[in-house]
C-alpha cells in the first residue's frame, strides 16, 4: 500500500528540490565545453542549406574526456570520431544528434565521412566501438512523446479497453539517459515498484503539420530502441493517475545504442522487440502488433500539434510488463538489476539499476 497522501507529497516535494539542485548543477556540468567545441556546434548550426535528413547512416553518441556528447559515425572499419574528424579536416559537420535533426546539415556530415575515407588522418579518428564510453543520442529535443497501450498484447494483459485514439503523455530531457549507463532508483519512500518497457523511438526529421498516415513516414528520419522506465506507484497509485510522473524521473529514459536512419530499417512495423532482465527474457513480441503504426503515430500528432526536427516519439510497450502480471508474481525491479532491451535492426540498450 502507498504511504499517506499527505506524507507523500510532503516527501515527494524534498525528493523533486533536492533533484532541481542536482540538476542545476548537471547543467552547468554540461555547459561547459571548449571554445573550440563550442565555436563548431555554432558553425553547424549557422548552416542555411536546404534541411537535409540523414540516409544510410548508424549513429552513436561518444561521451568525451571533457564532459561533451558528440557524434560517432558506424562503418564498417570502426567509428568515425565526428568532433575529431571535423578538427583534422576542417569541416564544418554537425556534432551531435540534435544538431543534426533539428539544423539539417546531413549533407556535412556525409562529406565528412566520405573525405575521412580517402584521408591520412582516417586511422587517427577511427575508434573501436569496444573503447568508447556512451553519450545521450539527444540532449535536447523539442518535444519528448508517449504513447501509452499501442500494443494489442499489452492492452489485454491490463485489462484495458484498446484505445480508440493514440494516448499521448510525455518525458521531460531530465529522463534522457545513454546506452549502458546506471539509474539511480530514488529512496523506497518515493517508490518501488519499477518496471520495464522496451520501445520502438521514431525520431522526427522534418516539420510536420496535418500530415496524413500515407505521407507520415517522409517525416521521420529514422529510429532507436528506447526505454519508457516507470515506478508504477507513481503511475498509477497517486490520486487522479500520474503517467507523467510515473515515467519522467531522472535518467527514466535511456535511448541507444544507435540511431539507424530511416531508409536503413525499412519497415518499422516488422521489428522482433525484446526485453531482458539479469538475462532472462521478459518481452518478446513483433512491433507488428501496435494498434497504431508509427505512420499513424506521425500523423495523429501532427494534427494536434506541429512537430518539430529532433522531436522524439516513444511508441508504446508491447506485452510482458510486471504490471500486467498477476499480483503474485509481481517482482519489481531493484538495484542490482540488469536489463536489455533489444529491437531487431536498432542494437541492444542496456543499463543497470542502483
Amino acid at each position: 500500500m502507498l504511504w499517506p497522501y499527505y506524507t507523500a507529497m510532503t516527501t515527494r516535494r524534498s525528493f523533486l528540490n533536492s533533484a532541481g539542485l542536482l540538476a542545476a548543477g548537471a547543467a552547468a556540468v554540461s555547459t561547459s565545453t571548449s571554445a573550440t567545441g563550442a565555436a563548431q556546434r555554432e558553425a553547424a548550426m549557422k548552416y542555411q542549406g536546404p534541411h537535409q535528413m540523414p540516409t544510410n547512416t548508424t549513429l552513436l553518441s561518444i561521451r568525451n574526456a571533457d564532459g561533451t556528447e558528440t557524434l560517432g559515425l558506424k562503418g564498417k572499419e570502426g567509428v568515425i570520431d565526428v568532433r575529431r574528424a571535423a578538427e583534422l579536416l576542417h569541416i564544418a559537420s554537425p556534432l551531435t544528434l540534435d544538431e543534426l535533426l533539428q539544423g539539417g546539415n546531413a549533407g556535412g556530415l556525409s562529406q565528412l565521412a566520405e573525405a575521412v575515407r580517402g584521408s591520412a588522418h582516417a586511422k587517427a579518428v577511427t575508434v573501436a566501438e569496444s573503447g568508447i564510453t556512451h553519450g545521450r543520442l539527444f540532449a535536447r529535443p523539442g518535444k519528448i512523446l508517449c504513447i501509452g497501450l499501442n500494443y494489442r498484447a499489452h492492452a489485454a494483459e491490463t485489462h484495458a479497453t484498446p484505445p480508440r485514439v493514440p494516448i499521448l503523455f510525455n518525458k521531460y530531457n531530465n529522463a534522457l539517459a545513454p546506452h549502458n549507463c546506471t539509474i539511480k532508483l530514488p529512496p523506497r519512500d518515493i517508490s518501488y515498484k519499477f518496471d520495464y518497457e522496451t520501445e520502438l523511438l521514431i525520431v522526427i526529421g522534418k516539420a510536420a503539420r496535418n500530415v496524413s498516415a500515407a505521407d507520415a513516414l517522409k517525416y521521420v528520419a529514422g529510429y532507436c530502441t528506447g526505454q519508457d522506465f516507470s515506478a508504477r506507484d507513481l503511475q498509477s497509485e497517486l490520486p487522479g493517475g500520474q503517467w507523467m510522473v510515473g515515467k519522467t524521473l531522472d535518467n527514466f529514459g535511456p535511448i541507444g545504442p544507435y540511431f539507424v536512419s530511416a531508409d536503413v530499417v525499412g519497415d518499422a512495423s516488422n521489428l522482433k522487440i525484446e526485453t531482458y532482465v539479469n538475462g532472462e527474457v521478459r518481452q518478446s513480441s513483433n512491433t507488428g502488433d501496435m494498434i497504431f503504426s508509427p505512420q499513424q503515430i506521425v500523423a495523429y500528432i501532427s494534427n494536434l500539434w506541429s512537430l518539430e526536427p529532433g522531436d522524439i516519439i516513444f511508441s508504446g510497450t508491447p506485452a510482458g510488463v510486471i504490471t500486467g502480471m498477476p499480483k503474485e508474481k509481481q517482482v519489481w525491479l531493484k538495484a542490482g538489476d540488469q536489463v536489455t532491451s533489444s529491437i531487431e535492426k536498432l542494437g541492444e540498450l542496456k543499463f543497470t539499476l542502483a
